[in-house]
């Protein structure tokens, strides 16, 4: 079965996040924000894999909503790593935009699914 595009975007999220987090912690020794920044772009994707192992449409839509939720603390992070000048604004732009192109896949799929559950709304 191969993967559906928002377990490709957050895996690949995932991973630059691993990447910039590795280079602040050697390059710029930055320890406790980086550490954010990797504990929530990293729960994107771990969310996101619970959703599509969800028991029901409840427990996978809960676990979009916290994807969702993770994915923006994520790019507050972004924002306050780059505006404090511990990351370049071209790392930090390429990783917003991917932040924010998840979020809106994410929202989609919390407006679709509150569509087809009216529980939910």
């Amino acid at each position: 079965m191969s993967e559906n595009i928002i377990q490709q975007k957050t895996y690949t999220l995932a991973l630059d996040v691993i990447k910039v987090y590795k280079d602040l912690i050697d390059r710029k020794k930055e320890f406790v924000i980086s550490r954010q920044l990797l504990r929530c772009g990293t729960s994107v994707g771990a969310n996101v894999e619970e959703a599509i192992g969800g028991q029901s449409d409840k427990d996978f839509f809960m676990k979009i909503t916290i994807a969702y939720k993770e994915a923006r603390e994520t790019r507050y992070w972004l924002r306050l790593l780059k505006d404090s000048g511990f990351l370049d604004s071209i790392t930090a732009q390429v990783l917003d935009d991917k932040c924010t192109e998840v979020c809106r896949i994410l929202s989609k799929i919390q407006i679709t699914m509150k569509a087809k559950h009216k529980i939910y709304a």
